[in-house]
């Protein structure tokens, strides 16, 4: 006797490697995106600390304050300025941190700021 066609446990097998293998793809697809929004987190922080210093090297370093909320891509963003003596007299050193609002530090960028500036 010819029998065509799967049987039902034929079938509920299939369907449940295919559960499985569903699971897994949708957790890698979670792992890619969660991967995605830190890479965007740390790229607009990283934005955040290249304005600072740049602001600070335009209006001086006494002249920006060491720590204020920087708003964007409509988030907030803490901003942290260190500043260190260097044995130049002219220059200060300054580190500048920027974490997510309430958040813990993303991005640190260090420099040079010029202590005449906006002089």
């Amino acid at each position: 006797m010819r029998r065509d066609g799967y049987s039902l446990m034929e079938a509920l097998v299939a369907l449940f490697i295919l559960a499985i293998a569903t699971v897994g793809l949708t957790r890698a697809t979670q792992a890619h995106v969660d991967g995605v929004r830190g890479l965007e987190q740390r790229v607009v922080a990283q934005w955040v600390a290249e304005n600072r210093l740049v602001e600070l090297n335009l209006e001086g370093p006494a002249q920006t304050p060491d720590v204020s909320v920087v708003r964007m891509m409509d988030r907030d963003w803490d901003v942290r300025v260190a500043r260190k003596a260097t044995d130049d007299p002219d220059l200060v050193a300054v580190d500048v941190a920027v974490s997510p609002a309430g958040g813990r530090e993303a991005v640190r960028l260090s420099g040079f700021v010029d202590r005449g500036a906006a002089a």
